[in-house]
């Protein structure tokens, strides 16, 4: 099926053309608006009048979800490298921009985010106070070159070429308990003794469990009975006597309520990249915020 239209003749809305976008890559209205932020009824009324601008259907109902009709799937692409366009247009612009006021986005883990962010943020906001900065605690990695964040902090180096990063360092991760439950669970000196451990597991636990099988940890799913996708919630229910956690060592060390398990225990290393958009690097307020964490995390 070929579509033809004269475009001169259409009072072409970008909003109604991303709401059709964002709706077709999440599969649901519901998941949509939850993307974009917006009311489901307000979403919904946007894909309708877009289909109505262009006399087609876009979409055809399957269960709970949608799914593109033919028209729909004709139309996509045209619309995704228009969403491309206008970001490169919006970071490019953004790239151009000297001022220090305004504000700068930044991502994190949530373990990141609410006990190693704060203090270094303090002293970012007493340095430079005209900066609002917006802080996303999400584990799932935010999409830079969609805005949905400035700066990143992952575990993990960026593969696509629009994007810098910096690696920060080399972390280290290590199992923690409180006093409590370490003096319940006996002996820890050797790493057959975590056989015996409760372990708060973290997101997808067969992933970890074979993480930890290949350093030589011999663990099963009866180690992990209480599990979480939040570094925070696995914290907290580390200091409620329930189990082992695994997280980094400069948080780990630094709470005064847990102490090192197996402390001969080789650490579990991963590394730490700052990134952000090439473009918005140019930025001089985005330059000084990703400066001043690269030397604070550092």
């Amino acid at each position: 099926m070929r579509i033809r239209m004269d475009w001169r003749s259409v009072k072409f809305d970008w909003n109604r053309a991303r709401a059709f976008l964002v709706t077709a890559e999440e599969g649901s209205l519901s998941a949509a608006a939850r993307a974009l932020g917006l009311a489901q009824p307000t979403l919904g009324r946007q894909v309708d009048a877009l289909e109505q601008e262009l006399g087609v259907v876009l979409f055809e109902r399957v269960g709970r979800g949608l799914r593109l009709t033919p028209a729909g799937h004709e139309l996509i692409e045209h619309v995704r490298a228009m969403g491309e366009a206008a970001g490169r247009l919006s970071m490019t612009a953004y790239g151009q921009n000297e001022a220090m006021e305004g504000m700068v986005t930044i991502s994190a883990s949530d373990a990141y985010a609410a006990m190693l962010l704060p203090p270094i943020l303090k002293d970012l906001h007493e340095a430079e106070p005209r900066i609002v900065i917006e802080v996303i605690a999400s584990n799932d990695a935010s999409d830079l070159l969609r805005r949905e964040a400035d700066i990143a902090i992952r575990n993990f180096r960026p593969k696509e070429p629009d994007l810098v990063a910096r690696k920060i360092r080399d972390a280290t991760g290590r199992f923690y308990g409180t006093p409590a439950y370490l003096d319940r669970l006996g002996s820890t000196a050797t790493a057959s003794d975590l056989s015996r451990a409760s372990i708060i597991g973290l997101d997808d636990t067969a992933l970890m469990i074979e993480g930890l099988r290949s350093m030589g940890l011999d663990l099963t799913e009866a180690n992990f009975p209480l599990r979480s996708a939040s570094f925070l919630v696995m914290w907290a229910l580390v200091k409620q006597d329930l189990g082992l956690g695994l997280i980094d060592d400069r948080i780990g060390d630094a709470d005064p309520e847990v102490r090192r398990a197996l402390p001969g225990l080789a650490p579990f290393p991963f590394p730490v990249w700052l990134t952000a958009h090439r473009e918005i690097h140019r930025n001089r307020r985005l330059r000084f915020v990703f400066d001043f964490l690269a030397e604070a995390l550092r």
